[in-house]
């Protein structure tokens, strides 16, 4: 089930309304409802790849019962072992299978060995397997490290792994954070079910009026980017920049605000990344709990910073190209996870990546300075060129893209309404810049309710117009 469909619209308020009006007795009902309720907003895509999460909660909830009872400490790693193995392997089957096929097959015929190129699975890839795998190893690794004590109540943590506003496209939440949310009594707060709402109103914003109405315009020119100039090139990646932001971050507050109205608080995912001053600042900014999980459960385990200058280096290039890979099954991802680990590099050796790590731009003040406005400006280029990889369907022809970009420049002309988007955006995120959680929360009233009556009339206009799948699901 989509959020920006017809179907969410009549989902939500019915889950909404059974949640506080008829199974509020007791926490139990309420999860048990959370989780049946979680199960058809997956289902509505595919009730087969249900099984998967069923298994994958079967699976971690028993074994992570049973590590804390094991007498050796290789027996706890045996346990965990098989979760992490169990998780990744449903994951590489269902994710990469056809990848790694492919690659075997073109690796043989470049030496001159021919291979069928009809060797592909017929794999479908379930949506979402990427966030909810991830999820539920993070439980299984974080009992093992003693940082958590196993719930023996398995509807609880059923309604943990497959909690349906995050659970095809995140925030990749942590069990140490939702799994007590979970098991603890919850009563109604409007003002945090306000909060929800306004989130809730500039997600669908993001997503249906930005996202989606880029969409085809970037679709058009990453399709027929030989035949185009460098001008309209970088029109078309600057266009995507806005939309896979306004898409996924759009997704992401939608997911925390639809929790909220559950009497749930999920992490942050995105705290204005565009306006990052560094490479560094912006990967606290880009999908946090992504980066997060990989700093806690890969870079860090790896040795972090801590053995010297070039173990880090090297952690830091197995991190990004991970991440490029998790994002998907093609070399451009895995590319483009090794372009941000270039870019990431010279702030990491000269220790300027943590540099803003308390402050946004312009703090405490209304306009940013010149050097902050050339710091970000140049940010912004530099992940722009890297989303060209991101977007491109080949390696080959991503280049291609980049060349003609730099060396075929002619001032493009294109919909005003687009460009007026995009600033629109921007304007608005900077205006809300000193706190991603309070979202359109403007001091004045009447701005307040301005912003309401405007954004609803936008996303009443485009709802429907130009509906497309989160950029996200794939992954």
């Amino acid at each position: 089930m989509k959020f920006n469909s017809v179907d969410f619209l009549i989902f939500l308020p019915l889950v909404f309304g059974l949640y506080w009006l008829v199974f509020h007795r007791k926490t139990s009902y309420q999860n048990f409802l959370l989780l049946v309720a979680s199960y058809i907003f997956y289902g509505w895509w595919d009730f087969r790849f249900l099984s998967l999460i069923v298994l994958s909660t079967v699976i971690d909830y028993i074994i992570g019962k049973n590590i804390p009872l094991q007498n050796s400490p290789a027996q706890k790693k045996i346990l965990l072992s098989l979760s992490i193995l169990f998780n990744l392997g449903v994951l590489g089957f269902f994710k990469y299978s056809n990848f790694f096929i492919d690659s075997w097959v073109a690796l043989f015929n470049s030496i001159g060995y021919k291979f069928n190129s009809t060797w592909t699975l017929q794999v479908i890839l379930p949506v979402g397997i990427s966030f909810y795998t991830f999820q539920t190893m993070s439980y299984s690794i974080d009992i093992y490290k003693g940082k958590l004590t196993p719930t023996k109540n398995f509807i609880a943590f059923a309604a943990f792994v497959s909690f349906f506003p995050q659970l095809v496209a995140g925030p990749i939440e942590r069990a140490t954070n939702l799994l007590p949310q979970i098991l603890t009594t919850r009563k109604f707060n409007y003002q945090q079910a306000v909060t929800g709402m306004r989130l809730i109103l500039w997600g669908m914003f993001k997503k249906v009026v930005i996202a989606d109405s880029i969409a085809p315009v970037v679709d058009h020119i990453f399709a027929n980017y030989e035949g185009l100039d460098g001008g309209v090139l970088w029109l078309g990646a600057i266009y995507f920049a806005i939309q896979i932001y306004c898409d996924f971050s759009g997704y992401s507050d939608i997911a925390i605000g639809t929790s909220k109205l559950f009497g749930f608080n999920l992490m942050t995912n995105f705290n204005f990344p565009y306006f990052s001053r560094n490479i560094g600042e912006f990967w606290r900014r880009w999908h946090i709990s992504l980066s997060t999980w990989f700093r806690d459960y890969l870079y860090i385990p790896l040795g972090g910073s801590r053995n010297g200058k070039y173990q880090s280096i090297r952690n830091i290039f197995i991190i990004f190209t991970v991440s490029g890979f998790w994002h998907g099954s093609n070399w451009t991802f895995i590319f483009w996870g090794l372009y941000h680990a270039c870019l990431f590099l010279p702030s990491f050796v000269f220790q300027t990546n943590r540099t803003y790590l308390k402050t946004s731009i312009a703090e405490a003040r209304q306009l940013p300075s010149l050097q902050e406005l050339f710091q970000v400006l140049i940010t912004f280029l530099l992940v722009t060129v890297g989303w060209v990889f991101f977007r491109s369907e080949t390696l080959n022809g991503a280049f291609i893209y980049l060349k003609k970009m730099f060396l075929e420049i002619q001032i493009p002309t294109t919909s005003r309404l687009h460009l007026i988007y995009v600033f629109l955006v921007l304007i608005l995120d900077y205006s809300m810049r000193a706190n991603p959680r309070k979202v359109l929360a403007y001091n004045s009233r009447v701005i307040r309710y301005l912003m309401y009556i405007i954004i609803s009339i936008g996303v009443q206009f485009y709802f429907g117009y130009n509906e497309t799948e989160f950029i996200y699901f794939q992954f």
